[in-house]
């Protein structure tokens, strides 16, 4: 660990918001996967949710085409699996997190109309079926991005990080990035997870905290 990449990670670290997520429902295609992941990282998600296609398996994030796709995001953004995506719609909602389905109803608007800087997730479909109904019906709100073309639609990749830098947008203009948005222990904690990633599994399983680190992260014995 240099000081250097130490004073990266810190940097990174203070701008992650960990009231913007986004939820993928069945996205089915690595790459896209892997897309939204990299945009994630951008605009400093800290913790992304995606639902397996049925059928299938969730892909794994790793390998050559994720790694094309994603700049080794994956590395910067968990991602939590789950089995269905109302009943995630309900979990993010208990904790506090508002929905926003990009799916066409009767009660869409405009993804610039909506309130990025409240705490919120985007649920995102894929491109073949787009968001369930179920998980649709139980958002909070439905958007959509307008278009004018012969084609309706734009690759899921392509809509996360329309709506994502909106939600940049917003933030940025609230000051939501000048100042560290994680607390400082879960700052702390996550910091030695990217400085030390060989050593963070074994101190979780041992169920210990992890050690504290010095201004330029190294170890403190």
């Amino acid at each position: 660990m240099t000081p250097e990449r130490y004073a990266k990670i810190m940097r990174v670290l203070s701008k992650r918001q960990p009231t913007l997520t986004v939820l993928m429902d069945q996205v089915n295609k690595p790459h896209n996967l892997s897309a939204i992941i990299r945009t994630c990282d951008a605009v400093g998600v800290l913790e992304a949710h995606a639902v397996a296609p049925k059928g299938g398996k969730l892909a794994e994030f790793e390998g050559h085409t994720f790694e094309a796709t994603s700049g080794s995001a994956h590395k910067w953004v968990t991602v939590n699996r789950h089995q269905d995506a109302a009943q995630a719609v309900r979990d993010l909602q208990a904790q506090g997190v508002q929905v926003l389905a990009t799916h066409l109803s009767q009660r869409s608007v405009d993804y610039r109309d909506a309130d990025y800087t409240r705490p919120t997730c985007v649920l995102l479909g894929a491109e073949k079926w787009g968001v369930g109904d179920e998980a649709a019906d139980a958002a909070d709100g439905n958007i959509i991005i307008p278009m004018f073309g012969m084609v309706q639609s734009l690759n899921v990749s392509v809509a996360a990080a329309t709506i994502l830098f909106e939600a940049q947008r917003q933030r940025l203009a609230a000051g939501m990035y000048d100042t560290p948005q994680l607390t400082p222990q879960a700052l702390a904690d996550r910091a030695f997870e990217w400085a030390y990633p060989d050593l963070a599994p074994a101190y979780r399983e041992r169920g210990e905290a992890y050690p504290a680190l010095d201004e330029h992260g190294q170890i403190i014995a």
